[in-house]
């Protein structure tokens, strides 16, 4: 079976990038990373794309006047790669709903909490504010309100007492490196199915519990 065709849009070092990343270089995980495209000249990510042979472009949202012709110079980008799938991963732009429905069911984002907690910025701050006990991350289809869409997983990690910002921040990102691809490869697979904003999975592995569950 043909791997599904990934653009991974980008704005800085790339982490959850290097993520996914390393599973497509499995040549069984069922989608490949075709291109890597940051709206941020030279950022680390794009030499991580580089390094492992991927192809790179820069598409500089500085350039452009209006956020509509940013994102239509986006798409553009992708589809010359012959892109099918996008996944956001630290793309630090807020795409327009014309972006958000050309890419509808076929584009994902992670995001630092447990959805619906939390939406937007300064979400490991605000879990200790809070007096969370548990905090996370999210995978989830995009759709045009920020921090929204069908959820496909979440990876829960633990408050600590001693938890700062920081402390919290990187249990959470490991995390997210193993809940991304896991997503990814549930998509790729066809194993989900959306109707309106409800998803359902085909069948479920126990390895796809215990990713989703218990990080």
């Amino acid at each position: 079976m043909a791997r599904l065709k990934v653009g991974v849009l980008i704005s800085g070092r790339g982490s959850n990038l290097q993520a996914l990343l390393d599973a497509a270089a499995d040549p069984a995980f069922p989608a490949e990373i075709v291109l890597v495209v940051s709206n941020v000249p030279n950022v680390a990510g794009l030499g991580r794309a580089k390094k492992a042979g991927v192809a790179t472009a820069t598409v500089n949202h500085r350039d452009y006047k209006s956020r509509v012709d940013f994102d239509n110079a986006v798409t553009k980008t992708l589809e010359r790669s012959d892109v099918e799938f996008v996944c956001l991963a630290g793309f630090m732009r807020l795409v327009t709903q014309e972006f958000v429905e050309h890419w509808h069911n076929r584009m994902i984002n992670i995001h630092p909490a447990l959805l619906p907690l939390f939406p937007g910025l300064d979400t490991h701050q605000r879990a200790l504010d809070e007096g969370c006990k548990l905090h996370g991350c999210t995978v989830h289809f995009v759709r045009h309100e920020m921090d929204s869409g069908p959820i496909i997983g979440q990876a829960a990690v633990p408050v600590l007492p001693e938890d700062t910002e920081n402390s919290l921040a990187s249990r959470v990102l490991t995390a997210e490196h193993k809940l991304y691809p896991e997503c990814l490869k549930l998509i790729a697979e066809k194993n989900i199915t959306i109707t309106g904003n409800s998803l359902t999975f085909k069948q479920a592995s126990q390895t796809t519990e215990e990713i989703i569950c218990n990080p």
